[in-house]
C-alpha cells in the first residue's frame, strides 16, 4: 500500500448506499465528478463538470420575502429575488468560491453537488456495510461521471479499498488515457463498460466525442486483464442507437471477447428535476423509448451473443 493513499483527495458528489444494480451483490456506489463526454441523454448533469455546482430547489424555498439569507451571503451577487419570490441565480458569476448561501440556506434550497473528499474519508462511509459485503458478494463501485477522469484519486481509492478487503468495481465510459486504465486494473474485480455506439461520427455528434480511445482502452481491459469480468453495457437511446444495425455492430464487436457479458439499459428521464436545479435546459426533450423496441433489439443481441446477455427488467 502507498502510504499516501489514504490522503488522496478527489471531487465527490454523492456516496449512495445498499445498490443492487451496479456490480454483484450489495454495494456502495461513489460518484466522482466530471466526465470527458456530454452525453444529451445523461441522467447525472451535476455529474459533467469537474468542480462544484450550485443547484436551487424551488420546491424547498420557503420564499426569499419570508427569508432571504442567500441573497446577501453571496460575496458575488449572483443571487436576485425573480417574480415569483424564489431565488434568481446569475450563473455566469456563479462560481470559484464556497458557495456560502447554501450554507445559511434553512430549507435546503440551495445546494452545492461536488466536495473534496479524502479515501479515507469515503473508505469510512463504505466500510458501514461490510455485513452486507460479505454475505451478497458486493463492495464500492465507483461511478460518476466518468470516474477514472480523477486518475490518482480513483485510483487510490481502489488500491486502499483492496487493502481494507473490499471488492471493487468501476463504471466507465472508458474516455480516459490507456495508462489510468492500466494502472486502475490491478484493483479491480468487476467492471461495468459503457459502449455507445460503433460509428466513430455519430458517437461525436451525440457525446461530444469520437469512440477509437473507448473502444480500444475495451481491447485492453478483455485482452491484457482477462481475468477481470466485464460487463459492457448500452443505453439504448431514442434517435441515438435505438436500431437493430446499431445493437448488431456493437454485439459483434464484443463477440470475440468470450469473458464478457452484455447488457442494454432503457433511456429513462430520471434526472430532469436535476437539470431544472442546474439552470439548465434538458436535452432530449421529451422523447421515449416504447417497450416493443427495445424487446426486438434486446432479441437482436440475444441472437449475436445468445446467453451472454443480461435482460433488463
Amino acid at each position: 500500500m502507498c502510504l499516501d493513499d489514504s490522503q488522496q483527495q478527489g471531487m465527490v458528489f454523492n456516496v449512495q448506499k445498499y445498490s443492487v444494480h451496479d456490480g454483484p451483490g450489495i454495494r456502495t456506489i461513489v460518484f466522482l465528478k466530471g466526465c470527458s463526454l456530454s452525453c444529451q441523454w445523461c441522467s447525472n448533469p451535476e455529474s459533467q463538470k469537474p468542480y462544484p455546482e450550485l443547484a436551487c430547489n424551488h420546491g424547498r424555498c420557503i420564499d426569499i420575502s419570508k427569508c432571504g439569507h442567500c441573497i446577501p451571503a453571496c460575496p458575488h451577487g449572483s443571487i436576485t429575488c425573480g417574480d415569483d419570490d424564489k431565488p434568481v441565480i446569475d450563473r455566469s458569476h456563479c462560481a470559484g468560491c464556497d458557495m456560502p448561501c447554501a450554507a445559511v440556506c434553512p430549507a435546503q434550497g440551495l445546494l452545492v453537488y461536488g466536495k473534496k473528499r479524502t479515501v479515507d474519508d469515503v473508505l469510512r462511509v463504505v466500510e458501514q456495510d461490510m455485513a452486507f459485503y460479505a454475505r451478497s458478494g458486493g463492495g464500492l463501485t465507483l461511478s460518476g461521471g466518468e470516474p477514472l477522469l480523477q486518475g490518482a484519486f480513483a485510483v487510490a481509492l481502489l488500491r486502499e479499498a483492496r487493502t481494507r478487503r473490499i471488492k471493487t468495481a468501476v463504471e466507465t465510459c472508458g474516455m480516459v488515457p490507456a495508462e489510468t486504465v492500466r494502472e486502475a486494473a490491478p484493483y479491480l474485480n468487476y467492471v461495468l463498460y459503457d459502449i455507445k455506439h460503433m460509428d466513430s461520427a455519430v458517437h461525436k455528434a451525440h457525446t461530444g466525442l469520437p469512440n477509437a480511445r473507448i473502444l480500444e482502452n475495451f481491447r485492453i481491459l478483455a485482452e491484457e486483464f482477462s481475468d477481470v469480468p466485464i460487463l459492457a453495457r448500452t443505453p439504448v437511446i431514442p434517435g441515438f442507437n435505438d436500431t437493430e444495425d446499431a445493437i448488431s455492430a456493437i454485439a459483434e464487436f464484443i463477440k470475440p471477447f468470450g469473458r464478457v457479458s452484455y447488457e442494454m439499459l432503457a433511456y429513462h428521464r430520471l434526472g430532469t428535476q436535476k437539470y431544472h436545479f442546474l439552470g439548465r435546459e434538458v436535452p432530449m426533450g421529451e422523447v421515449s423509448l416504447d417497450k416493443a423496441r427495445m424487446d426486438r433489439l434486446q432479441k437482436t443481441a440475444l441472437d449475436i451473443l445468445g446467453e451472454r446477455v443480461q435482460i433488463s427488467h
